[in-house]
């Protein structure tokens, strides 16, 4: 009897097998026409997928990653003609990108203006990080840039360095090539850090303006050398000057900040909610926890931990629904997960666990309720088990 009940699960798992997966081939699955009661899991709908990805992504302007999306389709229909096409015409656009990227660095560098032109070439390097035109570019910079020094206090981070005294918190990638620090640096109270003046871009910072230089007087043996002027008394009932503010920076904000800046995002989050929980709804610390969501889930899809990226992003959607590009993401990671849980209930149903595969099918359903195949895998599945324990009352 046993062994009648492992050939009618052998024989049902051998005809998912042949075409299970739409991954690994382009047979049938369960519920394909022309199959009994199976599907199809056309390697072409997991393409397609892809294809819908590269377009979305070329749209967005995120052609790197574009580029990789028509590689996904074409390594799983290597046949695909307009998938070559799409890859070579986008492939062309990033030449075209980078070398226009390049020549505009060049033009800055020609202007004196060295932050606008480490910008282009890293946008360049961004696109293609073997251009060796834009590293060379990037490395061989030998002109000496003016700067004052900045003593580095508690809760100072480099976003926070570049309003200061640019006004521009963008500008602290200036602040960190000058400074030749490691990525994603924690400042420690007492260094000392060089911050160059930027061409055309004034410090606001009172400390960091330059009086104009005084002209000395030509000493004679008449005229004595001038010695220090002394300072202006303040007139009859004048307020005396003020003494310039500066705020108190909380230390768990600071500490947010810094986890931020180095891509510790999990220390980010747990530090803002720290902060949030004795301030609820403040606008720094919400904006701080937003940010710190935003990069995690980035990474984790990167990573492609995409149950985790889902748990992120929904944090986040729950912040604020419209953050960024956060839904489109949302979605893009629920996919994910419901493509590996349907291809796990797969390979456990080729391998004769039923109820293993139902159970993954059954989490497909709990994120995709309309989700055809994985129902009809479902009843197929329990068909089999049926019969499977009525033969082994026999």
């Amino acid at each position: 009897m046993r062994a009648a009940a492992r050939s009618v699960v052998a024989a049902a798992a051998l005809g998912l097998a042949l075409g299970g997966c739409a991954a690994l081939t382009g047979s049938t699955a369960p519920g394909e026409p022309g199959a009994g009661p199976t599907a199809p899991i056309a390697r072409d709908s997991l393409a397609a997928r892809h294809r819908q990805q590269a377009e979305a992504l070329e749209r967005d302007g995120q052609l790197r990653r574009a580029a990789e999306e028509w590689k996904i389709v074409l390594a799983i229909t290597p046949g695909d003609a307009r998938a070559r096409e799409s890859l070579r015409a986008l492939q062309a656009k990033i030449d075209r990108t980078v070398a226009a990227r390049i020549d505009e660095g060049r033009k800055a560098l020609a202007r004196g203006v060295e932050p606008e032109a480490r910008r282009k070439f890293l946008a360049a390097l961004a696109l293609d990080p073997n251009n060796r035109a834009a590293f060379d570019a990037l490395q061989n910079r030998t002109r000496e840039v003016e700067f004052v020094t900045h003593t580095v206090r508690s809760g100072d981070t480099l976003a926070a360095l570049a309003q200061r005294y640019y006004g521009d918190r963008s500008r602290s990638e200036v602040i960190w090539e000058t400074n030749q620090l490691p990525p994603n640096p924690r400042l420690a109270p007492g260094t000392i850090l060089k911050i160059p003046a930027i061409p055309g871009v004034p410090f606001v910072h009172p400390e960091a303006r330059r009086p104009p230089p005084a002209v000395a007087a030509i000493p004679t043996p008449d005229v004595p050398r001038p010695g220090p002027a002394p300072a202006p008394s303040p007139a009859p009932g004048a307020p005396a000057p003020k003494e310039e503010y500066t705020p108190e920076v909380n230390p768990l904000l600071a500490e947010a900040r810094d986890a931020l800046e180095r891509s510790d995002y999990a220390d980010a989050i747990g530090t803002a909610d720290k902060y949030l929980a004795g301030k609820p709804g403040d606008r720094e610390g919400l904006t701080l926890k937003k940010q710190a969501l935003y990069g995690q889930a980035k990474s984790q899809m990167d990573a492609q931990q995409y149950p985790e990226s889902v748990q992120s992003l929904t944090q986040l959607t729950r912040l604020q629904p419209d953050y960024e590009d956060a839904p489109a993401l949302l979605k893009q990671a629920r996919t994910r997960v419901v493509e590996q849980h349907y291809t796990q209930g797969v390979r456990f149903y080729r391998e004769e666990k039923l109820k293993e595969a139902i159970a993954e099918w059954r989490v497909v359903l709990e994120m995709e309720p309309g989700h055809a195949n994985a129902r009809r895998n479902i009843d197929q599945a329990e068909r089999l088990l049926r019969g499977l324990e009525q033969r082994m009352k026999k």
